[in-house]
This record gives structure tokens, sequence and C-alpha cells, in this order.
């Protein structure tokens, strides 16, 4: 009998199981995305950094700064050979970019987001090929400013790193996404995207819209007064801080976490009706019993 020919037969796919072997191609060249570049450059953490934005001098300024190997305006291009792809523009962004990318990657590659919201991200995620490897993220890092410009290779060292993977995401996928946290310096978290999503909403989300309103009142005590301006001072900066975030980022988190957002107004507002109703009453002892609670509890987070 002759011996079986099996030359025609079709392969496995070799999938990377090492990120030192991988293609990493990083979608969005911002603060987060230039960032994540930097960091894996710096520590020649991988076989090649791929950038993906849409204008030409975003890509010019990476290539100048070594954050990247190589760079394109064409996603599809950017795509096609990455064992790795991060997905790091707006979250809004990233939900378009799940329902079209799949066919454009290679059997097994992990496709990592690192926006700001989870559940909707997790199940765009969910609805992709199944010879994709998709999974979750949320770096807990960032600044007001943005941009290229602004990228740094430290950005994410000591910072928690969210990942939530899927129940479809291979161990292999997971272990991908922690060698590449564990170069960045970045500390991994495991966790649900809903849980994600109420969480961050009441320690990201709603001091961001309190920061706005801390503004805005001031704004409407300068109708009458301008002089507030030149008395605001440090407490008014560190308060209205994040006030001065990207808008269209903002817009895309309040957007999509909106249910949790919601709570945690109605939550702050229970709170600030209570300090109101103490002040009015004159109850001092309630109202510093509320001030001396919130001041432990932040002494606790942050000796």
């Amino acid at each position: 009998m002759e011996p079986a020919d099996f030359s025609g037969a079709e392969e496995e796919p070799a999938f990377c199981n090492d990120l030192s072997d991988a293609q990493v191609t990083i979608v969005g060249l911002g603060l987060m995305g230039g960032s994540l570049a930097a960091a894996l450059k710096a520590q020649n953490a991988c076989r090649r950094v791929v950038g993906v934005a849409r204008r030409t001098s975003t890509l010019q300024m990476a290539r100048s700064m070594r954050f990247i190997d190589h760079g394109t305006r064409d996603l599809q291009a950017g795509l096609a050979q990455a064992d790795l792809v991060i997905l790091a523009t707006p979250v809004r962004d990233i939900l378009g970019k799940l329902a079209t990318i799949g066919d454009d990657c290679k059997p097994g590659c992990v496709i990592l987001d690192i926006g700001s919201t989870k559940a909707r991200i997790c199940a765009a995620m969910e609805r992709m090929p199944p010879h994709i490897e998709p999974i979750g993220g949320h770096p807990m890092c960032g600044k007001e400013t943005s941009g290229i410009t602004m990228a740094e290779p430290n950005l994410y060292r000591d910072r928690v790193f969210v990942l939530a993977p899927l129940e479809r995401t291979a161990p292999r996928a997971q272990d991908l996404a922690r060698q590449m946290l564990e170069v960045i310096g970045a500390r991994p978290l495991l966790i649900a995207p809903q849980r994600h999503d109420r969480l961050v909403a009441a320690i990201s989300h709603l001091p961001y819209l309190l920061s706005v309103t801390c503004v805005s009142g001031a704004e409407a005590l300068a109708q009458d007064d301008e002089l507030v301006w030149r008395l605001a001072a440090g407490g008014f900066r560190d308060t209205s801080r994040v006030a001065a975030g990207s808008i269209p980022m903002m817009m895309d988190i309040l957007l999509t976490n909106r249910g949790p957002v919601l709570e945690a107004i109605h939550h702050a507002r229970e709170r600030m009706t209570a300090l109101e109703a103490s002040l009015r009453a004159e109850e001092i002892e309630a109202l510093e019993t509320q001030l001396v609670a919130a001041r432990n509890r932040r002494k606790e987070v942050f000796p």
C-alpha cells in the first residue's frame, strides 16, 4: 500500500506565545497608544512595533521618537501580520473597529483594547470571528493632555491595568497580554466588565462631572464678580483639574457607561443633600461626622 500523502493537508496556524517573537500593532498613537509603543521599544520587548494613525505627521513623529518600527495609515495593512493588536482609540471608535477588523487579522491574533469602559466593548468582542482572541483592557492611568508628544515610556509603570477576558479568550491569549503588562511595569487586575464599569463610574467618571460642576459653579458666580478667578488657587486647581480633559473622550465614556454613571450621580446627590441638610440645620456634629469620615477614607486610599 502506498503511504498516505499529507503534503496538501491544511496546516495548523502557528500561534505566537512569546511577546519577544510578536509583532505588536498599536492602533491609535495618542498619549496612551504612544506611551505603550514607547514602553515596548524602550524594553526591546517584541519583534516589531507597528503604529497605525490617521495623520502622517503623527506617524512621522512616532518614528522620529523611535516609538515604532513602522507606521501606516492603512489599518488593514497594519493588522495583516500582527500577533497582538492594541486598540488605543476612543471607545466608540473601538466599537466600530471591532465590528469590521476581524477578517483583516490572521488566525490566533490577540486583540486587546485599552478603552475606558468595558461592558459594551466586551459584548462587541464576543461577536468577533472565532479565529480572533479578544480580551478587554483598561489601564488606570492617563493625563489631561493628549497626543503623541505627551507620550512617555513610564506612563504605565506601577499602575493597575484591568484585564477583562471573555469566556472564549484562550489562556495563551491572556498570557500574551500579561507578558506585555509585565514588560511595561503595569499591575494586572482581572475584573468582569460590568463590575469594572460600575466601579470606574464612581472613581473616575463621576469625579469628572463633579469637576465640571465645580468650574460651572464658579462661572455662575463670576457673572457677578470676576474676582473669583483671581482668588482661585491650589484647592480649585486640584478639584477642577480633570475638567480640562478631552471632551470627545469623555463624551464616549459617558455615553457608553450611561447607567453606572447615572447611578453614581444619584449616590453623590444623596451625599450632597445630607451635607446641605446638616449645614442648613446647623447640625454641627452631623456635619463634622461626614467630613471626618471622608477625610479618613481619603487618607486610607492615598496615605
